[in-house]
């Protein structure tokens, strides 16, 4: 397929032209300088010919758009929109100088940590795009720009649409029917407008498609994915790689194996999900994705990287009516969007009544603070301030309280007890030193973590009202269980219902002779399968040497 040439730059007032950075379907893209204040910026022109109506609403559209949204950090800011001297309408947006992703996965394959970082940034500003009721339809890494800062500008919203619109007449899809007749080996030059075939989900290739927010989360993972693996997910080193050989890989979700080694099986099964064939099983969101790729960052032991997405709001909000109200300065929040929710904090267990030789020591300071904080100073055992816990991200540490000395204490007049009396204190004091070491011992076997197998166990506590309250590790919860595209491995991931700091798991597969594998993560990967072949495993949550009741059985198909 032939380039068209590109049109001649139009003469703009206040710019200088520059050169060519690009031609598209409808539009060409020239570098000018602009000359106040002085600046180079990108000008997208739409081209005169054939130029309809639709095609100027179009354009207008994308710069309404563009200019929507881009107040975001990750989207293409756009200055200014108008129509030149040759009835050519314009928009002049921000020059990125960098390389589009594009360009850089061809040249080489990216870092991990960058890639998660790019894809988390891109993810904010299409979850940003949605919140204003936009789909962008045609995310792919040429249209994800790089800024002078070094930060991914999405661009290209020509073909985007309201959520509760239909297509835009132009747009036409690339159906299994018109993919028939589509030129082979063509995949990732060729492609309908409106449709880049190698990032698109399979429900684009319908006769009457009807795109959601999840066919983006699609387009945004098949983009990370590209960036990873330096090629489109579909697509097949030494195969044949067609539009109808692609259309086809999509739609029975054949998602071709990542062939590097400091890939973690966690960003596959993140990836596999995003790119999901039923839609119902990807993320909902780009938020959710977002997380998601949040959480292998923070396994890798990288700072997870911000979700960037601002509170809109509504155009529909009543004015103040006050008569001030033009001079008022309005403050917007920004959400903060969380890797995890947080956890509920941890109930407080009963206390066991205070000693006897507390209640005979005056304690002011105790006696001055709230009922429920003294009442958990009086009730903490002996062992606790000599080990204490290590402190969680809801635990808040307070100073401890000192008793004040008293100013004048009584005088005790001290009287000789009876020989028996003694003897039967003294038999006392000795049993109560015994009790302390075999708690103490107890105490010092409870925290040597265990080597052996663990036994699913339960603790039992007992209640104020005499009752015995049970209560056991958490049992795992399946999450997925996704195949390979070659069907010889298959990567398991559960849920922690209740997890706590120290929590790992272990699974072992079905059938087998080897014992279990231990991991902190909550997935597990089997391999040197026969494709079509059943693989069950079961998995356990271990805490503090003690397993889960019921283990986990999980299986595929």
């Amino acid at each position: 397929m032939s380039r068209r040439v590109a049109t001649q730059a139009p003469d703009l007032p206040g710019y200088e032209y520059q050169r060519l950075l690009g031609s598209g379907g409808f539009s060409d893209v020239f570098l000018y300088e602009q000359k106040l204040p002085r600046r180079k910026v990108a000008v997208k022109v739409l081209l005169t010919d054939e130029l309809d109506q639709q095609s100027r609403t179009q354009f207008v559209a994308e710069a309404n758009v563009m200019a929507q949204l881009s107040a975001h950090p990750y989207i293409v800011t756009i200055y200014h929109a108008d129509v030149s001297a040759d009835d050519r309408p314009y928009f002049v947006m921000e020059y990125c100088s960098g390389p589009s992703l594009a360009e850089r996965y061809k040249r080489e394959r990216l870092p991990v940590e960058d890639a998660l970082r790019i894809g988390i940034r891109v993810a904010g500003a299409v979850a940003t795009a949605h919140a204003a009721g936009i789909l962008h339809r045609d995310i792919k890494p040429a249209n994800v720009l790089t800024n002078d800062f070094g930060w991914p500008a999405l661009t290209d919203f020509g073909i985007s649409s309201a959520l509760e619109e239909e297509l835009p007449v132009h747009t036409t899809t690339f159906s299994r029917r018109e993919a028939a007749t589509a030129v082979p080996n063509d995949s990732t030059t060729r492609q309908s407008v409106g449709l880049s075939v190698p990032w698109s989900p399979p429900e684009m290739f319908e006769d009457d498609p009807k795109p959601d927010v999840r066919s983006d989360v699609f387009s945004l993972a098949a983009t990370v994915y590209t960036v990873i693996a330096g090629h489109t997910p579909f697509e097949i080193p030494g195969r044949s790689n067609g539009t109808l050989d692609l259309i086809g890989r999509i739609e029975r979700g054949a998602i071709t194996p990542i062939d590097r080694s400091d890939v973690p099986r966690t960003l596959v099964a993140v990836l596999a999900k995003g790119m999901a064939s039923r839609r119902e099983d990807r993320f909902a969101t780009a938020v959710d994705f977002a997380r998601a790729m949040q959480r292998v960052e923070m396994e890798l032991g990288y700072s997870p990287s911000g979700i960037e997405v601002p509170n809109l709001v509504s155009s529909a909000r009543p004015e103040r009516e006050t008569a001030d109200s033009g001079d008022e300065t309005m403050v917007r929040s920004v959400s903060t969007v969380l890797a995890q929710k947080p956890a509920p904090p941890a109930p407080v267990a009963p206390t066991p009544p205070p000693p006897s030789a507390a209640a005979r020591v005056p304690n002011p300071s105790a006696a001055s603070a709230p009922d429920a904080e003294a009442t958990r100073l009086r009730g903490m055992p002996a062992v606790a301030a000599q080990t204490p816990a290590p402190a969680s991200e809801h635990t808040v540490i307070r100073s401890s309280l000192v008793p004040a000395p008293a100013a004048d204490p009584p005088v005790v007049e001290e009287l000789e007890e009876p020989p028996s009396k003694r003897r039967t204190g003294l038999i006392v004091g000795i049993l109560a030193a015994v009790l302390v070491v075999i708690v103490a011992v107890v105490v010092a076997v409870a925290l040597v973590p265990h080597t052996s197998t663990p036994k699913p166990a339960a603790h039992s506590a007992g209640g104020d009202d005499g009752t015995i309250q049970v209560s056991s590790v958490p049992d795992p919860k399946l999450k997925s269980a996704v195949r390979s595209a070659d069907g010889t491995s298959v990567t398991f991931t559960w849920t922690n219902p209740k997890p706590k700091a120290g929590d790992h798991y272990e699974w072992q597969q079905e059938g087998t002779t080897h014992g279990a594998e231990t991991t902190n993560t909550p997935t597990a990967t089997v391999t040197g399968l026969t494709p079509g072949s059943a693989v069950c495993v079961d998995v356990r949550i271990i805490r503090s040497g003690v397993a889960s009741p019921n283990p986990l059985k999980a299986c595929n198909p």
